[in-house]
C-alpha cells in the first residue's frame, strides 16, 4: 500500500525533528533532491542536495553543527502548524507551515515556510523548500 501524502509528510516531520539525517534520506529515491532556492551559496545549510547519501552526509553535518552553534530555540510542536495541499498532479504536494520556536527564555517565534513535494514510487523524488535563510544559520 503507498503512502499517503499526509503519512509522507509526518514521517519527514518525524526525521527532521529527530535530526536523523539517515531516516530523512531514506524518504527519498536514489536520485532524489532537496532544493532550498533562496539559500545564498556558502550559508550553513546547504542550497542543494543530490541524492540520497548525500542528502544524508549533508543534513548529518548540518544537524552537527546546529547542536554545537544552536540558539536554543527548540520546536513547540502543539503550536506549529501545517496546511497540506493537494495538486492536479497526484505525485506532487504543497505544504504551508507556521512553525513556532520556543526561545531559551520564553519568546516565542515563528518561521513560516512553503515546501514542495515531488513524489516518485512513494518517496520523495525532489523536496524544494523555501524559507527565510537567515532564520537557519
Amino acid at each position: 500500500m503507498t503512502a499517503t501524502h499526509k503519512e509522507i509528510y509526518e514521517r519527514y516531520v518525524w526525521a527532521t525533528m529527530n535530526r536523523d539525517a539517515a531516516a530523512v534520506a531514506g524518504l527519498f529515491t536514489p536520485d532524489g533532491v532537496i532544493e532550498a532556492p533562496l539559500v545564498p551559496p556558502g550559508r550553513a545549510f546547504p542550497r542543494r542536495m543530490e541524492g540520497r547519501e548525500e542528502i544524508r552526509a549533508q543534513l548529518a553535518a548540518y544537524y552537527g553543527r546546529a547542536v554545537t552553534a544552536g540558539d536554543g530555540r527548540t520546536v513547540n510542536v502543539d503550536e506549529t502548524r501545517y496546511v497540506l495541499h493537494a495538486t492536479a498532479d497526484p505525485d506532487v504536494f504543497v505544504v504551508e507551515i507556521d512553525t513556532v520556536f520556543d526561545g531559551p527564555e520564553g519568546a516565542a517565534t515563528t518561521m513560516s515556510l512553503v515546501q514542495i513535494f515531488r513524489l516518485r514510487g512513494g518517496r520523495i523524488a525532489l523536496l524544494r523548500d523555501y524559507f527565510a535563510p537567515e532564520e537557519v544559520g
